[in-house]
């Protein structure tokens, strides 16, 4: 099977597999339709069946391309399920937040997710770079990557949209870093419509699961410079977290 195949066989087989999963959830919700209800910034009810619709679609597909893709994609997801459950009300947004409250001595599911991902990103790193160096860049850049599609999520598609976005050029390239780009775009592209229309909302499960399956692309495509580039990058998202936060509310 040539290379373009296979990326296109990825982009097809995760909008399936994301439909898939989110029909068997609307059909037999675990604990009942209410756990799996919020309301939106617009005060609306919508679900939360599509963030972990996303994150499985997302882990599964990235795991065929390489086991630490699919270890890190599924790692995100899941702590960004718990901030979901542990973290509904909690208010507050950003690192420094989480961070203060761990300074004074309360763990917040936030200082859960962003150790726990940062932890699997880095092993993720190990298993997809071979020389030190670019092992930390690779975990940082991943889970950077978790973490700013997390961030943009504030309205209605804007971390869908930007996952289709950064994941399009990724798409033109070959190899497994095309293939895990086909992932997160296939499995964001089956949940836009309903996402788009305040139906359902990916929530952080879904946000960092797709965020973290782009830093795994960016990771397989690049060599050190562009893993430095990458990484710059997503610090200085995380930094200015506030910022990027309201330029995504008024896209």
């Amino acid at each position: 099977m040539s290379r373009r195949a296979r990326r296109s066989r990825s982009l097809v087989r995760s909008a399936a597999l994301t439909r898939a999963a989110l029909t068997a959830l609307r059909a037999n919700p675990p604990g009942g339709p209410g756990r799996w209800e919020r309301r939106n910034h617009a005060g609306r009810t919508v679900e939360l069946y599509a963030g972990p619709a996303v994150a499985v679609s997302a882990a599964v597909g990235a795991a065929r391309v390489h086991p630490g893709a699919g270890l890190a994609v599924l790692a995100a997801g899941a702590c960004g399920a718990y901030d979901d459950v542990a973290g509904a009300g909690d208010g507050r947004r950003g690192f420094r937040a989480h961070l203060r409250a761990l300074r004074d001595g309360e763990v917040t599911s936030g200082a859960v997710k962003l150790f726990g991902i940062s932890a699997a990103a880095l092993v993720a790193g190990v298993l997809l770079k071979e020389r030190p160096a670019d092992r930390v860049l690779a975990g940082v850049v991943i889970a950077g990557a978790a973490h700013f599609v997390n961030l943009v999520d504030v309205r209605p598609a804007r971390a869908v949209g930007a996952v289709l976005a950064l994941g399009a050029p990724g798409l033109l390239r070959t190899g497994p870093g095309a293939e895990l780009a086909a992932v997160a775009v296939g499995s964001a592209a089956a949940v836009l419509p309903e996402d788009l229309g305040e139906r359902t909302m990916i929530g952080d499960t879904g946000a960092h699961a797709l965020g973290a399956a782009l830093g795994t692309a960016a990771v397989v495509c690049n060599g050190r410079a562009g893993l430095a580039a990458h990484a710059v990058a997503v610090v200085t998202a995380a930094v200015y977290g506030d910022r990027v936060s309201e330029w995504a509310r008024s896209w």
